[in-house]
């Protein structure tokens, strides 16, 4: 039937239809390849997209010869963090590879089949004439890596896609193995085969991973870190971030299977690692969570108690003994962290774990209260075990926000030292109110402490928190006094400069006993060698102000405090008039006297006689039921 109603059209609208259909097919060829069955963006391509049909970087004309080169690491990292895998969309990302897929397919004039029938084809030796190619194999094995690790998200609570999870990363491995054999050849570059055999034994070893086959799983672990190190040293600094990075990535994987094979000390260096990150990333973050949550538990069977303050304490709380096992690792990876968002980080991260025991405890701190009554009786006065052991955890949550907080101190120090230094404008700059802020919020902390159940007759612990509280109450009367030179308050600031010496010399005439509980408070002598200074330079900056006033003053500029429309006729120079507080009229206005409206009383009308009513008023009344009818029928006069 279609060939016969072609046939009846004229010549000239069949050369019409064959025109536009060649028209239709050039316009969807420069949109990138995606038609009707773009599978959901494929189609219209944008100026970045199509530049990546182009030759992928390679090495340099005649330093090779004529040797194929791809940068396998570079465009797999680059391509995962502009497509999604900064936010940890891998469903976005296997798009992205599924549409580039298609783009290098056409490109390359390689297409498997037509839109009515696949016909499979191999990228093979023969054929290696172009890099693309190689990218073609690549981008295979990341789509299908992605829908794995796409999959992995969604196993946590659909347990039956790990069946899924584990065919994808199993094809994803039979690509890395193709592209592993394609780069063999002797057209393709050394750097090439050493990326290829690295990223081979990267997915063989997380598929091996998923299987829990550790001991595989750590041989092709450690074949890909050590292709990576020597890559590493073999090229410049700039070229081995992306290698070294991918070594950090693997590391935690080789530690934690070397656990798993029977390494006892591997589980302290994951634990390091995990500390100093503030968290793992990727794979390894949910196994490796709960191994340290069961090595800690299995440690917290043994413990039995903790002693605070002269006191033994039985711990019988599971979430408690395990807090109080990783405390000591959790303050050593802060002491021991470079910059302050890691720090920030694990201060966090040690407050939040230190709330779920405190919060255990309370559940214990619920029984009836006659129990509770009768452990006072028999403890002569003291409070209960569970009671002390919940103010022992209380202070350490004080004191770690304390010292979070004091972190945060010196980091704005060096922030407003380093700012009054360079002077730079255009910014919020550090401020001493901020600082004022951290120190108020430290005496609130310690203020707290002394009021805790089984602390009020331990009078050295009270007299350490009062010595504490004198530290940071001359720091903080030290800021207000920077506070109010900023706006030339000289007299207020001399006056808080002598209040700081005040503290500090109490706390240097009292912390005789207390030296060793001092240690990390911070340095009283240098804060009154600070002041000494500060006191001497605020002197001479305050005199110089008040001859400056005096030199500056003259009779244009005295102000006489009259509004501008009082003092037209005289001169004089007021900086205010051009500001937004410009003193022109009152306003309001004042209020002003006006004549009113006048009033007017009558007062004849209690005198006037009104006319009679009476007839009026009787004729109405007579009307009866005639008047009625006659009203009906319209006969009323």
């Amino acid at each position: 039937m279609a060939s016969t109603r072609s046939s009846t059209l004229p010549p000239h609208d069949a050369a019409r239809r064959r025109q536009r259909r060649k028209m239709a097919a050039e316009r969807q060829v420069a949109g990138g390849g995606g038609g009707r069955r773009g599978g959901g963006g494929g189609g219209g391509a944008g100026p970045e997209e199509n530049k990546e049909n182009e030759k992928p970087a390679g090495p340099k004309a005649g330093s090779l010869g004529d040797s194929l080169g791809l940068e396998i690491l570079q465009i797999i990292k680059e391509s995962q963090q502009q497509h999604g895998l900064r936010h940890g969309d891998f469903q976005r990302y296997r798009g992205y590879c599924s549409r580039r897929l298609r783009r290098l397919r056409k490109t390359l004039s390689f297409k498997m089949g037509n839109r009515h029938k696949f016909t499979g084809k191999k990228v093979t030796e023969e054929i290696l004439s172009d890099n693309r190619y190689l990218l073609l194999i690549l981008m295979d094995a990341e789509r299908a890596w992605s829908y794995a690790m796409q999959l992995k998200q969604e196993a946590n609570t659909e347990p039956r896609k790990r069946f899924h999870l584990l065919s994808r990363l199993r094809k994803a491995v039979k690509h890395a193995e193709e592209l592993e054999r394609l780069c063999e050849s002797n057209r393709v570059d050394a750097k090439t085969k050493l990326e290829a055999q690295a990223y081979m034994a990267y997915l063989t070893g997380m598929l091996r991973f998923e299987h829990q086959e550790w001991k595989a799983a750590m041989e092709a672990f450690n074949k890909c870190k050590t292709i990576y190190e020597k890559l590493a040293s073999a090229f410049t600094d700039e070229q081995a971030v992306l290698y070294n990075q991918r070594v950090e990535e693997i590391s935690p994987n080789i530690r934690y299977c070397a656990y798993n094979i029977g390494d006892q000390s591997a589980i302290s260096e994951l634990m390091q690692m995990r500390l100093r990150s503030g968290g793992t990333e990727g794979l390894l973050a949910e196994k490796l969570e709960s191994l340290i949550t069961q090595t800690r538990a299995k440690q917290a069977a043994t413990m039995s108690e903790v002693e605070w303050r002269g006191r033994t304490v039985p711990v019988k709380i599971d979430k408690v003994r395990i807090f109080l096992l990783g405390l000591a690792d959790n303050e050593a990876a802060i002491a021991q962290a470079e910059g302050e968002e890691t720090k920030e980080r694990l201060f966090e991260s040690l407050l939040s774990e230190c709330r779920d025991a405190i919060q255990a405890v309370r559940e214990e701190l619920k029984p009836d209260q006659k129990q509770r009554e009768h452990s006072l009786e028999v403890d002569s006065g003291k409070v209960s075990n569970i009671q002390y052991l919940h103010s022992y955890l209380t202070y350490i949550k004080l004191s770690t926000a304390i010292k979070r907080n004091e972190s945060m101190a010196k980091a704005l120090q060096k922030t407003l030292l380093q700012e009054q230094q360079s002077e730079d404008d255009g910014k919020r700059t550090a401020r001493p109110q901020d600082l004022i802020r951290l120190y108020d919020i430290i005496l609130q902390n310690l203020v707290e402490l002394p009021q805790l159940p089984g602390l009020e007759e331990d009078k050295n612990f009270q007299k350490e928190i009062g010595l504490k509280t004198l530290v940071y109450k001359a720091y903080r009367c030290f800021f207000i006094a920077q506070s109010y030179v900023l706006v030339k308050k000289w007299s207020e600031a001399l006056v808080l400069y002598d209040r700081v010496l005040k503290y500090a010399s109490e706390v240097q005439a009292q912390a005789g006993a207390y030296k060793n509980s001092l240690k990390e408070l911070p340095d009283v002598q240098e804060l009154i060698n600070q002041v000494n200074a500060e006191k001497y330079s605020l002197q001479a900056a305050a005199i110089l102000d008040a001859n400056d006033t005096h030199e500056t003053e003259s009779p244009s500029q005295v102000k006489d405090g009259k509004l501008l429309s009082e003092r037209f006729e005289t001169f004089c120079l007021d900086p205010s008039l051009v500001s937004k507080q410009a003193s022109l009229v009152h306003f309001p206005p004042g209020f002003q006297p006006i004549p009113c409206k006048p009033l007017f009383f009558d007062l004849a009308l209690n005198h006037v006689a009104f006319p009679p009513l009476e007839d009026k008023v009787e004729q109405k009344a007579k009307s009866g039921l005639t008047g009625y009818i006659k009203g009906i029928f319209g006969f009323r006069s």
